[in-house]
């Protein structure tokens, strides 16, 4: 199991079948305030890298949740759908978005290691 990071507060856990399970970051989550919605892509979607593949909206703003890697949904968070409140309490774990079977999981390498991650939030 292997965590990646985006620019846009992504993460990704990456598992050895080629699946991963994407959601928000910690940063993402503080910055966003407390999570009210959450718009999920559908089951059997495809995406490419940095397209749009769902909303999180907060009391202060909704931002876009990106597809960090090209590849086709292949699960949602029901859970989180019902109870957004998730993406707050447990951003990296139970308030998890969506997993995406990865249609090259070696792309998984241009994304960011946790130490990479902490510079990018020190130097933002």
């Amino acid at each position: 199991m292997t965590i990646k990071y985006t620019p846009d507060h992504e993460w990704l856990q990456i598992e050895a079948d080629g699946t991963a399970v994407v959601g928000i970051t910690q940063h993402a989550q503080d910055a966003l305030g407390d999570v009210v919605f959450v718009d999920l892509p559908a089951v059997g979607d495809s995406f490419n890298a940095h397209d749009v593949a769902g909303v999180v909206e907060s009391v202060k703003a909704a931002a876009d949740v990106y597809m960090p890697l090209t590849g086709e949904i292949v699960a949602v968070n029901e859970a989180l759908r019902d109870d957004p409140a998730l993406a707050n309490s447990d951003p990296m774990g139970a308030g998890w978005f969506f997993k995406v079977k990865l249609s090259n999981p070696a792309d998984a390498n241009a994304l960011l290691d946790k130490t990479a991650y902490d510079d990018l939030l020190k130097n933002a």
